[in-house]
Order: C-alpha cells, then sequence, then structure tokens
C-alpha cells in the first residue's frame, strides 16, 4: 500500500506544478493589463545664435526656458484628435504625457505616425522668433529611441521631438568676404 501511494506522489506533485504556473501565469497576464500603458514626448527648444540662424545648426545655442510647444495629433481620417499646450523648464525641457490620446486606428493613429510637435511662442525678449530647424514651424515629427519608463502601475512609451529652436530678431548683418 505504501509502495502505491509512493507511486502516485510524483504524479501529485507534477499536477500541483502544473496548477502553479497556470496560476502564475494567469497572475501575470492580470498584472499586465492592470497596468496602464501611456504615451509621451519630450524634447528641448533652444535659441540659436544670431552666427547660424538661417540654417540648422544649433551651434553656441542655449536652452529657452517658459518657451511654449504644441503637441498635435491626428486621426487616420486627417481630424484632430489631440491637442495640448507645453512648458519648457529652465533648461528648455519640455515633457508632453498624452493624456486623452486616443488610438482609433491600431497603427495609422499611432503617436510616431499622427503627432506633432510645433514652436509656439517664447517670453525670451532677445529671440522670440521661430526658427523651422527639425521643422518646429510646421511640425516636428516623432522619434522613437527605445525609452520607456515604468512604474509599479504604469508604464510610458517616450518619444523625442526636436531639438527645436527660436532665433533672435535683431541679429547682425554679416558680409562674408
Amino acid at each position: 500500500m505504501a509502495a502505491k501511494q509512493l507511486a502516485s506522489f510524483p504524479s501529485l506533485l507534477f499536477l500541483f506544478f502544473l496548477a502553479f504556473t497556470a496560476f502564475q501565469s494567469t497572475q501575470a497576464s492580470y498584472d499586465k493589463e492592470k497596468k496602464a500603458v501611456m504615451s509621451a514626448v519630450e524634447g528641448v527648444v533652444y535659441c540659436q545664435s544670431c552666427t547660424h540662424v538661417g540654417t540648422s545648426s544649433l551651434i553656441d545655442a542655449k536652452p529657452i526656458r517658459m518657451a511654449k510647444v504644441g503637441v498635435t495629433c491626428k486621426d487616420h481620417k486627417g481630424n484632430l484628435s489631440f491637442y495640448k499646450v507645453f512648458v519648457t523648464d529652465p533648461n528648455g525641457y519640455f515633457y508632453a504625457p498624452l493624456h486623452g490620446f486616443k488610438i482609433e486606428h491600431s497603427y495609422l493613429d499611432h503617436p510616431l505616425q499622427s503627432c506633432t510637435v510645433h514652436l509656439l511662442s517664447s517670453l525670451h525678449p532677445s529671440c522670440n522668433v521661430p526658427s523651422n530647424v527639425n521643422s518646429g514651424m510646421v511640425g516636428s515629427p516623432l522619434r522613437y529611441e527605445r525609452k520607456r519608463l515604468s512604474g509599479r502601475d504604469y508604464e510610458v512609451v517616450l518619444y523625442a521631438a526636436g531639438p527645436l529652436a527660436f532665433h533672435p530678431s535683431d541679429c547682425p548683418v554679416t558680409i562674408h568676404n
């Protein structure tokens, strides 16, 4: 009798292992479903130096604090689906969470295809003319740079735009000989 019970022990152990594995995979998929996945855009806004106005160069550029950028997203039909204004920090950096951005069509409404960032305004008194460096005036496309931020209940997929730049309105005319 004891030998018969001992022979069924590996079978019971195997069944227990299967049940535990199934519970773990169910729990892991439940945890993933519970974790909110969001999208955000980051970038930097600069003041382009007078020596490089009219070019795409940001050599000698300085970050602009309190500059405003707009994030615009359109759905696959070309209709505006998201718009929000964000302000840069003292280092010219902006972080733009896309709260409220809805994906109707899984591929075409993806932030990479449907969102752009454009310059709005600069409070810098001598550097407030938008430039089209990295398409800042018409809408800089987003880049996915494999950056993610994770917390216990959230995950943020981070996209980059720019860098963008304003330029001074009063640049001295330089004559090249």
